[in-house]
């Protein structure tokens, strides 16, 4: 390992900490939003501070829904911090290349595709509350890491395998 990647395994752990308790805190806020906004009267325009209901009567509920889409966001983000934190565990233990890791990548390659469907439903929900017939761009990059992902998931399994092998014939 050469003295990069070994400073960028030594902060990985606790970035992937830190960000595990702001995505929870994020989470957290974003819940009391939603519950707050079945309680405060007049909510959304109290909140904003202008009448945006008037205008755009749908909004209550899709800024509702919108919250409920983060929810899952936050429950989603969690699980791949959580499986991320797992493989630089494995990787600091000198122990990389396992079917575990193989699992847990195939898990944040699904998470970040499911991710990436719920900002489609955010900029849908978007389009029909304010702006109806115009959805927001496209963006290749989360594509392209999903594939990434199952990619290097399929690169994992195949190197446990054959370590698996070389542990047998040795």
């Amino acid at each position: 390992m050469n003295a990069t990647s070994a400073r960028a395994l030594s902060v990985a752990r606790p970035v992937i900490q830190g960000l595990t308790v702001l995505n929870i805190l994020y989470a957290a806020g974003i819940a009391l939003l939603l519950g707050w906004s079945f309680l405060m009267p007049g909510w959304p325009e109290r909140a904003l501070g202008f009448d945006i209901a008037s205008k755009y009567p749908l909004v209550p509920l899709g800024l509702r829904a919108i919250i409920v889409v983060g929810l899952i966001g936050a429950a989603l983000a969690h699980t791949v911090l959580r499986r991320l934190l797992a493989i630089v565990h494995t990787v600091r233990d000198g122990d990389p290349f396992n079917l575990d890791n193989a699992r847990r990548l195939d898990a944040i390659a699904w998470s970040v595709l499911a991710l990436e469907l719920l900002r489609m439903i955010v900029m849908a929900i978007a389009a029909a509350v304010w702006e109806p017939g115009r959805l927001g761009g496209f963006s290749f990059a989360p594509w392209l890491a999903v594939l990434l992902l199952f990619v290097l998931s399929g690169v994992f399994a195949h190197g446990a395998r054959m370590r698996a092998d070389l542990e047998g014939t040795v």
